[in-house]
């Protein structure tokens, strides 16, 4: 199978995404389940059974396809790119969130190998991540309202609601995190990329009022 394809996989980036989907998926659950961590649009005191379907849900889109936008928009340049997992950092966001109530979220990376990257490039590949979790968000957002007020709308506009915190996480721009080089890049791009991140994560009311979802 053609090495750029999305469906390449090597035996080391399988087995480390699917134990970093599990472990961090563990360790949101355990989060959701003691904090009301995005507003009223997730609760509080979360049962299990809502809250483990929306970490696994929302890590299998937002973290997966995250690093996943970020691999193929690498190899879209020609680069060879695969994720590893950072198995100490698993660990310790497992305990964290036992510990504290709050996620510690660095499961891993997607590197990429080429020469002459230029700045625009790993701009791109960087914001590809960020941005495939809005475009998920937005999309579990619009299903979840068709379900409101029913436990399956609660779980997928949660799964939204964490997509939008994935990027906004991402893009703060800090060293290793994605943000820092996308600023490199453009920071227009970079602006508007963190303020509807950062607006559908901390006041999605004001994009639910825009829409006239609500009053």
């Amino acid at each position: 199978m053609d090495k750029k394809s999305i469906w390449y996989f090597s035996k080391k980036e399988k087995l480390d995404l699917i134990i970093s989907w599990i472990i961090l998926s563990l360790a949101f659950s355990l989060v959701l389940l003691r904090f009301k961590l995005f507003g009223d649009l997730l609760g509080s005191q979360m049962p299990f059974e809502v809250a483990v379907p929306i970490a696994f849900i929302a890590v299998g889109t937002g973290f997966v396809f995250h690093e996943l936008a970020h691999r193929q928009a690498a190899r879209h340049y020609g680069f060879h790119s695969e994720y590893r997992a950072w198995y100490p950092m698993l660990g310790m966001a497992v305990v964290f969130a036992f510990l504290t109530g709050w996620i510690l979220a660095a499961p891993g990376a997607t590197y990429f190998f080429g020469q002459n990257v230029t700045r625009k490039q790993n701009g791109i590949i960087s914001f590809a991540g960020p941005l495939i979790n809005i475009i998920l968000g937005f999309l579990f957002l619009t299903i979840g309202l068709l379900f409101y007020n029913t436990m399956i709308g609660t779980i997928i506009v949660s799964v939204a609601m964490i997509n939008f915190f994935f990027a906004f996480f991402n893009l703060l721009p800090i060293l290793m995190l994605d943000g820092a080089k996308v600023v490199a890049w453009d920071a227009r791009v970079w602006i508007v990329g963190i303020a509807i991140a950062g607006i559908m994560s901390f006041f999605p009311e004001l994009f639910l009022s825009l829409i006239g979802f609500i009053a």
